[in-house]
């Protein structure tokens, strides 16, 4: 139970409240992810004397790309080439190897388009059009009358409305995003491409050098790079925005933008939910992470073939692990909390005897009220729906399942995800021809099986239905081995068959979620009836009050959508007083080699030691900045004032980790691949004359 720790506020309170709602708002003035709509131009003039034209936003916004394994990326060519991070384009990288050419220790050029990769199942979006469809998401709330769950089930039924008659009558992907937890509602438009062809990608070895140990630290050495190529029609898309690429760099001090997706933050949230994120949610989380890492650490040291196929999970468990970690610590620092406690004080006074305050009020009670709901279902909701983490094969046969549940529906009735907004993302990845490899999905399925048995015990009905009398590990070879799901063809034509191809397939995966999907379907239903709305209807009560006491000058928390966050090129003190200098060189990564010699994660390729002598060492090879972001922002560009490429956004520094919730400008550092180095890479270390050669081709000026 979430307890309410909220008490009167005196004189002394209010006085106090009222300085320190003064620091919040000058504090902030360079922290945000702001919306493309909603930038803080006064701040920015104020400040830095720069006036973010409508044209240079356009060119930004057209420029900057979403990526559907979840990160960001760029349009750096006229010719449609995009520019990400190695680790954003590694899961491509996995499904474009086999054992004997694993793309993620080799690396990989194309120097000609000839020789460029499809991918399988990537997707790229551009933000194209963005629509404030507020009102009519509330209206349709509010025209269901009744309860909060009856409200939210319209305002979810109108969502899906609008989302699939845009996509019907624009012909672009549509999705209404929910801003402020539910203050405002606004139609993304995106211009949609599934036909992408990797160009380049460096070794694993430099792009993530230094390993676990030097994730989340600065100074780093990494190319963390990675270069895909848009088709259209069978050739590559003709871009009239594009971002220009600076062979010059920035300089320690400059301002600098970031243009990218950051997935989310909980800035927004009570102090009561940032509390139960701290005690309850995060923890579990952890617990789930470290679980997970240490069973795939098991499975791939049997054999080289296991090490590989499961590499790509291990990576994104063990970097999950290090950021919740990293979370958890600034969670667990009582003056966090308090802090935002603090800052409802000051709200509160701020709005006092004003219908803001009965509303802000009134929100924070309901959140509450959400939380302690969410401690009935989470037991049941989080394995059967929420995180339902069982392997690709099951994930697949879910989706079959529903499909051929929900696709009789008018669109705006089905789950979300089965709208027809939805279905061409969803089809390209569930008809992927990417390989599933067996063996990893028995022990994927096995983990779940033996998660469920821990944490419910052996005798749980649940756990003895799934099982069906057999051992995790047999019950999870029987499915896998069974199934015929691994051939796309297969999952095509069940599809189309609907439910009785499916009946008739008998297919022990499809038979397996189908023996659960009404307690699954429940389960979601109440969660997002007793949780969700709840939590819907409260946050926008509380947004309504941020906006009538500080106007527009509050930012949306992130929702991997677009955003803009600003900055200057800046080192920092750490908490020992010793100075972290704004950039990192060339030279220095072979120094830091042979510090660690060795040590795995510090051995670089081949073809950088061969390279060694003829590379200018004192180039700059990576770079901090101020600018304020969070996971998914990964392989956003870093822009200077004309709009030039200066970095390519890779991590941030520990400091960093505590971003969903809290940022200092002090110390969180956004770290960068320098142009520079990553030029002198690709020109030096890789031969790639024809991609130097498009990147720093003569381009348009940014009007």
């Amino acid at each position: 139970m979430v307890r309410s720790t909220h008490a009167l506020v005196n004189t002394t309170q209010i006085f106090f409240a009222l300085v320190t709602l003064a620091f919040i708002t000058s504090a902030r003035a360079e922290e945000g992810m702001w919306l493309p709509g909603a930038l803080p131009a006064a701040e920015m003039k104020a400040k830095y004397g720069f006036v973010a034209t409508p044209a240079w936003v356009e060119h930004m916004q057209k420029s900057a790309v979403r990526i559907s394994t979840g990160g960001s990326g760029s349009i750096v060519s006229a010719d449609g080439l995009v520019m990400t991070n190695h680790h954003v384009g590694s899961d491509m990288l996995a499904k474009l190897s086999t054992p004997e050419s694993d793309l993620l220790k080799t690396g990989f050029i194309a120097h000609t388009r000839a020789q460029e990769l499809a991918c399988p199942d990537l997707e790229l979006n551009v933000l194209w059009e963005v629509v404030d469809v507020t009102d009519a998401v509330n209206a349709a709330a509010t025209a269901a009358g009744g309860s909060v769950a009856e409200a939210g089930a319209a305002r979810r039924q109108a969502i899906s409305s609008i989302e699939s008659t845009s996509d019907r009558e624009s012909g672009l992907k549509s999705e209404v995003v929910t801003l402020y937890q539910g203050g405002k509602y606004h139609l993304y438009r995106y211009r949609r491409y599934s036909d992408v062809r990797l160009v380049f990608a460096p070794e694993t070895a430099i792009a993530f050098f230094g390993g676990d140990a030097d994730n989340f630290e600065f100074p780093r050495f990494d190319l963390d790079c990675c270069f895909f190529r848009i088709y259209e029609n069978g050739k590559p898309l003709a871009s009239n925005t594009h971002l220009t690429w600076s062979q010059a760099g920035a300089q320690a001090g400059e301002l600098v933008f970031v243009w990218g997706h950051p997935g989310h933050t909980q800035r927004l949230y009570t102090a009561d939910h940032v509390a139960h994120l701290r005690d309850v949610e995060e923890p579990r989380r952890l617990r789930r992470l470290w679980r997970s890492e240490v069973k795939l650490t098991t499975f791939m040291s049997r054999s080289a073939e296991s090490a590989r196929i499961a590499r790509e999970d291990f990576f994104g468990v063990q970097n999950s692990r290090k950021a919740v970690q990293g979370l958890l610590d600034a969670l667990q620092d009582p003056a966090l909390v308090a802090s935002m406690r603090a800052q409802e004080v000051a709200l509160l006074a701020a709005v006092e005897g004003t219908p803001a305050q009965a509303q802000f009020t009134q929100g924070r009670m309901q959140v509450e009220e959400s939380l302690r709901r969410s401690m009935d279902l989470v037991d049941d909701y989080m394995p059967l729906e929420g995180r339902f983490r069982a392997g690709t094969l099951a994930s697949i046969a879910r989706n079959v399942l529903r499909l051929s549940v929900e696709l009789p529906k008018s669109s705006d009735t089905r789950l979300p995800e089965y709208s027809d907004a939805s279905l061409e993302s969803l089809y390209a990845e569930l008809y992927s021809p990417a390989p599933i490899y067996n063996a990893l999905e028995i022990e994927q399925l096995a983990w779940y099986f033996s998660d469920l048995a821990e944490t419910r015990g052996l005798d749980n009905a649940m756990v003895q239905h799934m099982l069906a009398g057999k051992s995790p590990r047999a019950r999870a070879s029987e499915l896998v081995l069974g199934t015929k799901l691994t051939d796309p063809a297969v999952r095509r034509a069940l599809v189309a068959g609907g439910a009785a191809a499916i009946a008739a397939a008998h297919d022990p995966m499809l038979d397996f979620v189908a023996s659960f999907d009404e307690e699954s379907r429940a389960v979601r239903h109440a969660w997002e009836d007793s949780v969700e709305s709840l939590q819907t209807k409260g946050y926008a009560e509380i947004a309504a009050a941020r906006f009538a006491a500080f106007g527009d000058k509050v930012y949306p928390d992130a929702t991997f959508t677009l955003r803009m966050s600003y900055g200057t090129i800046a080192g920092w003190k750490t908490e020992t007083g010793e100075t972290i200098a704004p950039f990192t060189t060339l030279g220095g990564t072979y120094e830091r080699a042979a510090l660690r010699a060795g040590d795995p994660s510090f051995e670089l390729p081949q073809s950088w030691i061969d390279a060694r002598a003829k590379l200018p060492l004192a180039t700059p090879f990576n770079l901090v900045s101020t600018n304020d972001i969070i996971g998914g922002n990964s392989g956003s560009p870093m822009v200077n004032v004309k709009g030039e490429v200066v970095g390519l956004v890779f991590d941030g520094n520990l400091e960093s980790l505590a971003g969903d919730v809290v940022y200092d400008i002090t110390r969180n550092r956004t770290v960068a691949v320098d142009t520079r180095g990553m030029l002198e890479a690709l020109r030096t270390v890789y031969d790639a004359k024809e991609l130097v050669s498009e990147l720093t081709a003569p381009k348009p000026v940014i009007p």
